[in-house]
């Protein structure tokens, strides 16, 4: 079900638009990593995999999920349910297990879809604690156009870095200033060409 979903998408993406992949290479061939991009449509998800070898992960609003078909969709393409604006222990737990599986697990940290690139919204904490909690690589990633049929769109990943854990307990301000550095890194992928 899961290549064929992938499959699909990737026919659907090359015949509505024209998409341009850039620095796809900095995307590890091997080993956890942590994706996080910004997010204006349902449909970043599609893109931000869209010419990549390995499988994403992503954690995704749990009222999506609420609906059976599409939940047996989301499930099939590696999507989990997280529950904002709580701290979700069984979603935060379920992503450090796939991180252990060696696998890339995609998150939004906005938390929320921005509707336009052109409004910066802050991150949440968790994608920062979990990246350092983890060890693992933090891929910023971007993806950029109008989103109508036939359009042009540009999906942009960042150099990988890592969060250093400074001390045994994160605090509230160190996890705030990574967060809103994470932002920054994604937003400047708008200037890249």
């Amino acid at each position: 079900m899961r290549k064929f979903l992938l499959t699909l998408t990737k026919i659907v993406l090359k015949v509505f638009f024209r998409v341009e992949v850039i620095n796809q290479h900095k995307v590890p061939q091997y080993g956890p990593a942590l994706l996080c991009a910004s997010h204006n449509t349902m449909f970043d998800m599609f893109f931000l995999g869209f010419k990549l070898k390995r499988w994403i992960y992503w954690m995704a609003k749990e009222e999506l999920f609420r609906n059976p078909l599409l939940a047996y969709v989301l499930r099939k393409l590696g999507a989990f349910p997280v529950r904002r604006r709580t701290a979700d222990i069984s979603s935060i737990k379920h992503a450090y297990r796939l991180l252990s599986e060696n696998k890339i697990v995609g998150i939004f940290p906005q938390g929320t879809r921005a509707r336009t690139a052109k409004r910066k919204y802050p991150a949440k904490s968790g994608a920062v604690m979990i990246a350092a909690n983890a060890g693992v690589p933090v891929i910023p990633a971007a993806v950029f156009g109008t989103y109508r049929l036939f359009s042009r769109m540009k999906v942009v990943f960042g150099d990988p870095y890592y969060i250093e854990k400074n001390g045994d307990k994160l605090s509230k301000e160190y996890l705030s200033e990574m967060s809103k550095d994470m932002m920054d890194r994604i937003y400047a992928l708008a200037e890249v060409r």
